[in-house]
């Protein structure tokens, strides 16, 4: 099954499925915040350091199979395999756009 995500954040997936933080980065306003593993990230280096330590740390893939709107955010549900612990699972990821930018990412179980 396929699903139709916003420009931003299939664009978001695919850079990340690269390992191309530089593309990675370009999905993201700078003033943009990224919430994940108890952690918050802000700003273009905060951001950038995160996603650099992610991809070193661990070899995944991720596949989005459900999108949905929910309290301003648009929450994509991703299956998330690969060689960390309690793999595989399903992650939601909760996207905030502004002008086909993300502004805010939070990644939960």
């Amino acid at each position: 099954m396929s699903i139709e995500l916003p420009l931003a954040i299939s664009r978001y997936f695919e850079a990340d499925r690269d390992r191309d933080t530089k593309l990675v980065m370009l999905c993201f306003s700078p003033d943009a915040t990224v919430h994940d593993e108890g952690r918050v990230y802000s700003g273009p280096d905060e951001i950038r350091q995160w996603k650099n330590e992610s991809s070193k740390k661990y070899s995944y893939t991720a596949t989005p199979f459900l999108i949905v709107q929910e309290r301003g955010r648009t929450v994509v549900t991703s299956h998330v395999a690969g060689d960390f612990p309690g793999s595989p699972v399903d992650l939601r990821y909760f996207f905030r756009l502004e002008n086909d930018k993300i502004v805010e990412l939070e990644i939960t179980l």
